[in-house]
């Protein structure tokens, strides 16, 4: 019964990363192919980010909005019938003589996709008991990964025999056939109910009177879009080099995702051993170190293609590594104000995380209400 509500989460993850695989490793790629000036695709993937980032602004909705009729499976479903209906457009657009079109299909599809992922969480955490929340965690993370390695990586290996219509076409039917999971994942049968609206606005008021909320909420969206951002720019960069889709594909779909799940996976381990600051700062140091040398090499000319696959492999690691640590450090930035559930993982965690095993991050993952600092406990 467990294991089996657990695949029905990963599946839900898998649909979740799918979309983003191909959004923000594929299509960038893809469009640089096509002849796209940079700054344009740089500016289309920028607006793709704002949902996410500010999707704590609409996540208590998720929380505060149930009734009998109408819980997070409600809100699941809905969610990702609208993800395959703002895609479907895609088929019939020109993304390079129709960019706008395409720009705020693609926003709505942000818009509906993280709306999807604070759903979920909120469920995962009301029908998984505390007991086995890591195991969910983890699975969950890896069918994220596996949906972003197939639709990411995936579909610029095969795009030259299906066509990008095909692509859209698979990738709106494998959204849209996980809506079957979501009605197999039962409702939970103690939920909390939703707080007073009057509750509910104290205790977001105390949170974000706290200095800590605001330093987190910073870090979280200074860090996290400087290396997706950069991330984003990778195909369009190896494009611009002269490597063939097919190698960006399985450097995509094999190479990238490997390196973040092995770098979340040690990042966890290092973090509770080193502390969460430090191991936050030297992270984010080597990330800027592999960047500052790939720019280097890049300029002098000398760099051939396996160095600049090596390098941004070891980008990605150190993505891994640092999303590890700063999602544990975030746990810590969060005040004992009992804050929303809701509130709390799109504000902290404003991107899907890689792969993340921390005992630290898991345990906050299971639980409904921000945890207190301990005492005398490393930061």
């Amino acid at each position: 019964m467990l294991r089996g509500r657990i695949a029905l989460f990963t599946l839900l993850y898998a649909a979740e990363g799918a979309p983003i695989g191909f959004i923000w490793w594929a299509l960038p790629t893809m469009m640089r192919a096509s002849g796209v000036p940079i700054e344009q695709i740089t500016g289309l993937t920028a607006l793709v980010l704002l949902p996410w980032v500010f999707k704590f602004l609409w996540a208590p909705a998720v929380d505060v909005l149930r009734a009998p009729w109408w819980g997070f499976r409600a809100w699941i479903i809905t969610a990702q019938v609208l993800m395959g209906l703002t895609l479907l457009p895609l088929l019939w657009l020109d993304p390079v003589t129709e960019l706008s079109a395409w720009r705020m299909l693609l926003v709505l599809h942000a818009f509906s996709a993280a709306t999807q992922d604070v759903a979920i969480d909120a469920l995962a955490i009301n029908s998984v008991p505390p007991a086995h929340r890591g195991l969910l965690n983890g699975a969950m993370q890896a069918g994220m990964l596996g949906g972003r390695s197939v639709f990411g990586g995936g579909a610029l290996l095969v795009a030259a025999w299906l066509g990008w219509g095909w692509i859209v076409i698979l990738l709106v039917a494998w959204i849209w056939m996980t809506l079957a999971v979501v009605l197999l994942v039962e409702a939970p049968l103690a939920v909390t109910p939703p707080r007073a609206a009057g509750e509910f606005r104290r205790a977001l008021g105390d949170a974000l009177r706290q200095r800590t909320t605001w330093m987190g909420i910073a870090f979280a969206l200074t860090s996290a879009a400087a290396f997706e951002a950069t991330g984003q720019l990778a195909g369009p960069f190896l494009v611009d080099r002269g490597i063939a889709a097919p190698t960006i594909g399985l450097f995509f779909g094999i190479v990238v995702v490997a390196a973040m799940l092995s770098g979340g996976l040690l990042g966890g381990v290092l973090s509770d051993r080193w502390g969460r600051r430090r191991s936050v700062a030297v992270f984010l140091t080597g990330f800027v170190a592999v960047i500052l040398m790939l720019a280097a090499w890049d300029t002098a000319g000398g760099a051939g293609p396996a160095i600049l696959l090596v390098l941004l492999a070891a980008m990605y690691f150190f993505v891994g590594l640092f999303t590890a640590a700063s999602y544990a450090l975030f746990i810590f930035c969060v005040s004992s104000v009992a804050v929303p559930r809701a509130v709390f993982l799109s504000v902290f965690l404003p991107w899907p995380p890689p792969a993340d095993r921390a005992s630290s991050v898991r345990r906050a993952r299971g639980r409904p209400r921000a945890p207190t600092p301990s005492a005398g406990r490393r930061s």
